[in-house]
């Protein structure tokens, strides 16, 4: 069963401006699972390629925040998340058929052990 897991950049990536709590630890776990992960920002593509690759990750997507939609087309997974820290994130990944995951202390609490065990 294949879960997929987009994540927003600024705000939500602790390399993020401003930084985020998802930890670069956290995306290389989910990655080594057979996970099916990328970046979805507002940040233009390119700048979401070079970021992966100065982390050393290989994505398996990078679309821009309103093609969330392309990606659930895309990939055949049993779950969809998008991690991420505004309304605007919230908006298009259920507009997506996305479950939103707000990145946040608070709301960590309730999703990050069941998605990252941790």
């Amino acid at each position: 069963m294949i879960t997929l897991v987009s994540f927003d950049i600024d705000g939500t990536l602790e390399v993020g401006d401003p930084p985020g709590i998802i930890t670069i630890p956290m995306v290389a776990g989910a990655k080594g699972r057979g996970w099916v992960i990328g970046s979805c920002s507002d940040r233009p593509v390119s700048f979401q390629r070079a970021l992966w690759e100065r982390l050393a990750i290989i994505p398996d997507f990078t679309v821009l925040k309103h093609r969330l939609a392309d990606v659930k087309a895309r990939f055949t997974a049993h779950a969809y998340y998008h991690i991420g820290d505004t309304d605007v994130d919230d908006h298009f990944a259920t507009r997506a058929g996305f479950e939103f995951l707000r990145a946040e202390a608070a709301a960590h609490a309730s999703w990050g052990p069941r998605l990252f065990g941790a």
